[in-house]
């Protein structure tokens, strides 16, 4: 009995514990819930004064908007000053008065320019009308100061080309009129006759340049059969003159080209302008291995000379003789007249 009762009171006590626990928990729920609904009632009460407080606050952010109206408005209080000032006023409508009148004025000046071109229209008719018989010469009196020297000029230079006369005849061994004329030793006189009756214009040459063949052996008429036929010149021989070695022709003849008897262009310089200014002169030989002949040195110098006589001189003075390697352009070197020849043969000119 003493157990069971002992148990019972036991049971007893922890049901009440069990019930007291439950009911700490529940009030424990329920403040906590309690407490969230006030916390979210007073959070509300703080949005709305905070929201209260910011459409408050943009009511004097709007006030500094009229009163930057007010600061505009002082611009027309010196209006009102002016206004105060009767004679001032006045004088200011009278100045704005005018303006208006002013715009009338370029309409004037509209009507005044499509009327100028009215006036020069019968001007040009009048200048047409003498224009068919008088204009050619005045055109070539007035403008004297600008065109007409250009003009000038030109006919100048057309007057200066022309034609270079033949020079002289050598001078004769004696005084006694049947004695000889001094001859040439290397220019025979078909030569000679072939240079003079060439039509030379003036200025025409302005250089003389001296070639070697490459070839032990050769002639003009080997040259033009192969410029001809195998590097397709249409002209045929390059050069102008070529001086033999006493291989193919006689040792310092000379031959004349058909490029000096038509006078036209020569082919021995690797440049068109060049050829169409320069002279060519080829002595047979490959001056790399041997040296130029003394005979065809000499025959080459009275060829120059002669050359020289026939074609008159140039703006420089007399025509300048140059090796072929130092006139050729720097893009297309070349060794030629080769390396044995004696530059200082080109001394004498």
């Amino acid at each position: 009995m003493i157990a069971s009762r002992a148990l019972l009171r036991s049971v007893a006590v922890v049901r009440f514990r069990i019930w007291l626990a439950t009911a700490l928990a529940f009030g424990a729920l329920v403040t906590g819930l309690f407490c969230a609904q006030v916390n979210e009632e007073k959070g509300r009460d703080q949005s709305e004064e905070t929201e209260a407080r910011s459409a408050s606050t943009p009511k004097p952010k709007k006030s500094p908007t009229p009163k930057a109206k007010r600061r505009h408005t002082p611009t027309p209080k010196p209006k009102t000053t002016k206004k105060k000032s009767g004679a001032k006023s006045k004088s200011a409508r009278k100045e704005e008065t005018p303006k208006p009148r002013k715009t009338p004025t370029p309409q004037v000046e509209e009507e005044r320019a499509p009327s100028e071109p009215a006036a020069p229209l019968p001007r040009a008719i009048a200048v047409a009308t003498p224009a068919p018989s008088p204009q050619p010469k005045p055109a070539r009196t007035v403008p004297a100061g600008g065109q007409a020297q250009v003009v000038i000029e030109k006919s100048g230079i057309e007057e200066d080309q022309g034609f270079e006369p033949p020079p002289s005849p050598p001078p004769r061994r004696g005084f006694w009129p049947w004695s000889r004329s001094v001859s040439y030793r290397y220019l025979t006189s078909s030569v000679v006759d072939a240079i003079r009756r060439a039509p030379v214009k003036r200025r025409r040459w302005q250089f003389i340049v001296v070639h070697n063949s490459g070839t032990r052996q050769g002639n003009a008429r080997v040259f033009d059969y192969y410029h001809k036929h195998v590097r397709r010149m249409q002209n045929g021989l390059a050069y102008h003159f070529v001086i033999g070695n006493g291989t193919s022709t006689g040792n310092g003849q000379v031959e004349v080209g058909d490029r000096w008897r038509r006078q036209i262009n020569g082919g021995h310089v690797h440049s068109d302008y060049l050829n169409n200014i320069s002279l060519g002169i080829c002595l047979v030989g490959d001056f790399n291995r041997d040296q130029p002949t003394r005979a065809q040195l000499d025959a080459c110098e009275e060829l120059i000379r002669f050359l020289r006589d026939r074609c008159g001189k140039t703006e420089r003075g007399t025509i300048p003789v140059k090796p072929h390697r130092d006139i050729n352009p720097p893009r297309w070197p070349t060794d030629c007249p080769g390396d044995a020849f004696p530059y200082s043969w080109f001394r004498k000119f």
